[in-house]
């Protein structure tokens, strides 16, 4: 049979089998071959691309309306991972770092530069990241990470460090503690041109991918289980309504952050620097991070977010 009468065929018997819904026996008769002979015409037209099959989860209806939702109260671009009942916290984890890795990969481009808040999402996020080579890209970290008990960087390279090197980039370091002890040192600090080009690059990110840091989270944020908080800030954050920090800024629950003493001593880039990049990814997962993720959201700080359904339900369960 010629090749493009046998594609015809197949499409015929296809056509008749998926959209007509008849049996392999009838289309065989109607068409004068064998059972077997229906049966390879409809792998060939599989293999040809005439037929495209697709699976839908018995979950996508709920996340698909969920990611709707969530869109549409808080105007972001939304993907919303799906969850088992039995799935563990770091599991669920896990899956919307690979979420976010993707959407990520998606994201860069040559020549870009990027941004990263360092914490225990954004680990997990830089080891389900495909490795490719992008070519010019430069990673820069949004927020110091020196405490009273560390220099930090052995996390920070875990997370920006391995982006670095999965994607072949630049890594721009930003060696200042997460919060200073006085708001003048860090004003005095700014002043100094090594920090002044960290800051440069800050200003110039295409991208900036983070999460939010929540005091009781499922899965402890890095921030505030690793020594960077005295129980003295841990007390004036709760008495000044704080339910959330993103790049190491604190925020209340409506989005408003100026005015909460500690954000004059933090390193990180305020809601405010964020709103000037382009593309900003939040990734969090677990149903404590709702509130901080609001907070964000809030505050403007994200153009994209990604979280699992826990999340996005106790997202939208909020006043």
């Amino acid at each position: 049979m010629p090749q493009r009468t046998r594609l015809d065929t197949a499409y015929e018997a296809a056509r008749m089998y998926y959209d007509g819904h008849r049996t392999m026996e009838d289309i065989a008769t109607q068409l004068n071959v064998s059972r077997s002979t229906v049966s390879r015409l409809l792998r060939d037209a599989r293999d040809a691309g005439l037929v495209r099959i697709s699976l839908r989860p018995p979950d996508a209806s709920r996340v698909a309306d969920l990611r709707g939702a969530v869109q549409k109260r808080y105007g972001v671009r939304t993907r919303v991972v799906p969850a088992r009942p039995d799935d563990s916290q770091q599991t669920r984890l896990h899956r919307v770092a690979a979420e976010a890795a993707e959407a990520v990969d998606a994201l860069v481009q040559p020549e870009m530069t990027v941004g990263i808040a360092w914490g225990t999402t954004l680990s997990a996020l830089a080891d389900e990241l495909r490795a490719r080579p992008v070519r010019g890209l430069k990673v820069v970290q949004l927020n110091g990470a020196v405490n009273t008990q560390s220099s930090g960087m052995d996390h920070v390279t875990s997370v920006i460090g391995l982006l670095g090197t999965k994607w072949q980039a630049q890594v721009i370091h930003f060696p200042v503690p997460a919060f200073f002890d006085h708001a003048s040192t860090r004003e005095a600090l700014w002043q100094e041109r090594s920090v002044q080009r960290v800051l440069d690059h800050q200003a110039a990110c295409s991208l900036a991918v983070f999460s939010v840091g929540a005091f009781d989270a499922e899965v402890p944020s890095h921030v505030h289980a690793s020594g960077y908080l005295s129980p003295a800030d841990l007390d004036a954050l709760h008495t000044d309504g704080a339910v959330a920090d993103v790049c190491t800024v604190f925020l209340r629950a409506d989005g408003s952050w100026r005015d909460l003493p500690i954000n004059r001593r933090s390193s990180g880039v305020d809601p405010n620097r964020l709103a000037r990049i382009p593309r900003r990814v939040l990734v969090a997962s677990g149903a404590r991070k709702a509130a901080p993720v609001h907070a964000a959201l809030q505050a403007r700080a994200a153009t994209d977010v990604v979280i699992d359904e826990a999340t996005a339900t106790a997202l939208l369960a909020l006043d």
